[in-house]
């Protein structure tokens, strides 16, 4: 009775999960299909604890609602209080969590399944993939956070990096038909000394191989220009879903087994689209380095003259004019700037202005970063277009507002052919009557390239941090 019940918890747990997936796509109806997949989650975390046919001490009840409670306490204190400009940084550390927790469990179940090559192919694939992220999201998190606000790169770390990853393949390899495997081989021995030997060697083999994962992850990650982070979020997500999906091909356990997959194939999905949006191949974002802090070429040339507006003359453009479309960039969200922008785009509706906001898929430091940005301050979902889509309307448009948008509306992808973003589609801001671009200062943006946009005779710079130059323009607006 028991294991059909908790069959059906799982089952409940999978569709959960895909409906969940599905409502996600779309922001209306985000919030609600994450709610649904965690319902779905609670049901199955709580059928396998009570309904499982193993008897259990009271003691492993008590540890278990203990980490429940304290992982619940430790999660909801850390998404409550997290900035938006936070938000990559926990996302990157939460993923790094689920990849440690799959590396655990193969940890754990190498030594109870050291016979069955069946069961140790799923078991060191999960502690591979798994350390290698959790290790990589450690340093995505420091990377964005600005502890490691410079790549690493070791000399011929291509080839260093390419061998040491077929090291760790040849090593797990190894593990899965070495010293374990031959085991039963040599449980006639009376006093089970041999048994114990080769036991312990394989422990030992099993912590090796966790230590080469874990380097492997660091040294993967480390030469990574914070510019390509979107792209490796994503991709170590994706690893972290396929560590979960071999755990539930050991356990049999559909519920794992289907949100593994799930995670796994979106984060793939979204690795190779983010790719296509930048049009680069991951091999060249995963061994390319892109987004070091280098300068581009020439990038000490003088590429003409700059001039700026001030708040008056920008207010009276703008109020007069009949389209506007904003561009958000990561900059809006270190100034928390999105509520401020929220009330520009209503001000300018009363006053029979067209807002759109044009979002590139790599903006900001994590995919969907700008959407949910801009969602938190209620900004009208149908009014966030995609870049095939508003690179149309900008022949039309009267003002581009960049706010905090740097590399995503560089020229230089479109007519510099040495420049290291050169064939990345852009947002074409540059086609538009007049470009107005808010930032602090002539500073690069992340990928550490000079932006040929900012000499362009239609182009105007407003300095300032985004909040504050915003909050002027609004009251500047209001008096006219």
């Amino acid at each position: 009775m028991k294991t059909n019940l908790l069959e059906v918890c799982y089952l409940i747990g999978s569709v959960t999960f895909i409906i969940g997936l599905k409502m996600m796509g779309n922001a209306k109806t985000a919030r609600k299909g994450n709610l649904i997949g965690a319902f779905g989650m609670t049901i199955a975390i709580f059928g396998t604890i009570f309904l499982h046919t193993n008897e259990v001490s009271p003691l492993i009840y008590g540890l278990i609602a203990g980490a429940i409670v304290l992982g619940s306490i430790v999660g909801w204190m850390a998404a409550k209080k997290v900035q938006m400009t936070k938000m990559p940084e926990l996302v990157s550390i939460f993923n790094g969590m689920g990849g440690a927790c799959a590396a655990l469990i193969g940890l754990m179940e190498y030594q109870h399944n050291m016979n069955s090559v069946g069961s140790l192919i799923p078991i060191i694939a999960g502690l591979v993939i798994g350390s290698v992220s959790f290790s990589g999201s450690v340093i995505a998190f420091l990377k964005l956070n600005g502890t490691l606000n410079k790549p690493v790169r070791l000399p011929a770390y291509n080839v260093i990096n390419n061998v040491f990853m077929l090291a760790v393949l040849a090593f797990a390899a190894y593990m899965v038909v070495g010293p374990g495997t031959n085991h039963s081989a040599f449980t006639h021995v009376a006093d089970n000394s041999l048994e114990t030997v080769i036991s312990s060697s394989a422990n030992l083999y099993l912590y090796l191989l966790f230590a080469a994962a874990i380097v492997y992850g660091v040294l993967f990650a480390l030469p990574i220009g914070g510019a390509d982070m979107p792209v490796v979020i994503s991709l170590l997500n994706s690893f972290t879903g396929l560590a979960a999906a071999f755990g539930g091909f050991l356990y049999g356990n559909y519920a794992m087994l289907t949100g593994g997959i799930l995670v796994g194939s979106a984060g793939t999905l979204l690795t190779l689209a983010m790719c296509k949006a930048m049009n680069r191949p991951l091999s060249n974002v995963i061994f390319g380095a892109f987004g070091g802090g280098g300068a581009a070429a020439g990038g000490d040339e003088t590429k003409g003259s700059i001039k700026d507006i001030n708040v008056s003359d920008l207010a009276v453009l703008m109020n007069y004019s009949k389209k506007v479309v904003i561009v958000p960039g990561y900059g809006l969200a270190v100034a928390q700037a999105q509520h401020v922008i929220h009330e520009l785009e209503l001000l300018l509706e009363e006053r029979g202005v067209e807002v759109k906001y044009a979002i590139h898929p790599v903006a900001g430091r994590m995919p969907g970063h700008m959407n949910v940005l801009l969602a938190e301050s209620n900004v009208d979902y149908d009014k966030l277009v995609e870049m095939d889509e508003i690179n149309a309307d900008f022949p039309n448009t009267d003002v581009v507002l960049i706010v905090g948008a740097n590399d995503v509306v560089n020229p230089a992808a479109k007519t510099d052919p040495s420049s290291p973003i050169y064939g990345m589609p852009i947002l074409e801001v540059d086609k538009a009557k007049h470009v107005i671009v808010n930032k602090r200062s002539m500073n690069a943006g992340y990928a550490g390239i000079d932006n040929l946009l900012f000499y362009d005779p239609k182009c105007s710079m407003f300095f300032g941090d985004a909040k504050k130059a915003l909050t002027e323009l609004v009251a500047e607006l209001k008096t006219l």
